[in-house]
């Protein structure tokens, strides 16, 4: 192993890991990880959940509790999930100590079937706050039009959230607007702002992969030159953005009452194009205030071969913007695209639910006691 998972660190980049399950847990490998590989958090979606109780043996105690108890599957998920990320955060909670809230954090995720409606989201985001019972959770609510005045009202209740799924600009220039208008909130009720934390989570590979898709059914040299920028660009603006919007009266106003910034969180970091070295989406998204969440095989490869080089986004601004009009001008629609990858991000979210409630109720019915 290098040191580059401590530079990328040390250059005020907080590294998640994008993966849980109860094996990871109780194996000590996740406290491996925060100790070793400075992981200083945690993300969860409904595809972690599905992969991890479909393999392996780890919830089947549980499972055949829930079973003789005859709950309903979509009970037995909540009870099952949320009992991964309380023991999560329990482990994660001296470094949630440490940095005064800041990073030691658990995310889960609303019910993404809820992903367009906005009351049913508050109200699930409540419900899994009181379920979870851990002050280091944090929310997920997916960035959909639906989901920005529900952001709103839960911030506004103290409830710290992760906003997920954002791949445009402005979406992301949205979601800040639906944080700081949650603090004001929070501030009228009387809360303490310093308790309230969010990050808003960009994501990064999925914007590539089908940027790239449309570059090479083109096929041509020219297009062929901007193989692989579009991602990058698009994260480095969004960071233009969040420095422009943290900057401003506004905040400055809620940072005096003792507000907290919502920090920038590159998510999809992965890389799915082999022609890619597999470090790209971390050793090229390096700034100050940042997180980024990586499953296992990346965190492996930054920790074992990455390039940590200093900040790679401020000052790049100029550049990136001339990569995306380069792929508009190529007939790429930008809109079109990040359109298209929220709305399938919703639905991968909603398909790895639905399996996640299938698999579980087959194994509540395997499970079942006899009558008799």
């Amino acid at each position: 192993m290098t040191d580059a998972l401590k530079r990328l660190s040390d250059e005020g980049v907080a590294i998640w890991l994008d993966d849980l399950s109860r094996t990871l847990i109780s194996s000590g490998s996740l406290q491996e990880l925060i100790d070793d590989q400075h992981v200083v958090g945690v993300t969860t979606n409904p595809s972690i959940f599905q992969k991890a109780i479909s393999e392996g043996h780890g919830y089947d105690a549980q499972l055949t509790d829930l079973a003789a108890r005859k709950v309903t599957v979509e009970e037995a998920i909540r009870m099952i999930t949320t009992a991964d990320v309380r023991d999560a955060a329990d482990v994660l909670r001296p470094v949630f100590d440490a940095t005064d809230g800041r990073d030691g954090r658990v995310s889960i995720e609303v019910d993404p079937r809820l992903a367009h409606n906005e009351r049913a989201t508050v109200a699930e985001a409540k419900q899994l706050a009181w379920l979870v019972d851990r002050p280091n959770t944090l929310i997920k609510i997916p960035a959909t039009l639906a989901g920005l005045p529900a952001i709103t009202e839960v911030i506004g209740l103290g409830i710290s959230v992760n906003v997920t799924l954002i791949f445009s600009l402005e979406r992301y220039r949205q979601v800040m607007d639906a944080y700081l208008a949650g603090l004001e909130k929070a501030k009228e009720r009387g809360l303490d702002l310093s308790k309230i934390h969010s990050v808003a989570s960009f994501f990064v590979s999925r914007v590539d992969t089908e940027i790239d898709k449309r570059i090479d059914a083109l096929g041509t040299d020219e297009a062929k030159a901007v193989r692989g920028k579009a991602a990058l660009a698009n994260a480095r603006l969004a960071y233009q953005a969040y420095e422009e919007v943290f900057s401003s009266d506004r905040w400055n106003a809620l940072e005096r009452a003792g507000a907290n910034r919502q920090r920038p969180l590159w998510a999809s970091t992965g890389v799915k194009d082999k022609a890619y070295k597999d470090t790209l989406y971390v050793d090229d998204l390096v700034a100050p205030n940042t997180v980024n969440t990586m499953p296992g095989g990346t965190l492996e490869a930054v920790g074992d071969h990455g390039q940590i080089t200093g900040d790679t986004v401020t000052g790049t601004y100029e550049q990136a913007r001339a990569d995306l009009d380069a792929v508009e001008a190529l007939g790429i629609s930008y809109d079109e695209v990040v359109e298209l990858l929220e709305k399938e991000g919703v639905e991968k979210f909603e398909a790895a639910w639905n399996d996640l409630l299938g698999s579980t109720k087959a194994e509540l019915e395997k499970l079942a006691p006899s009558e008799g």
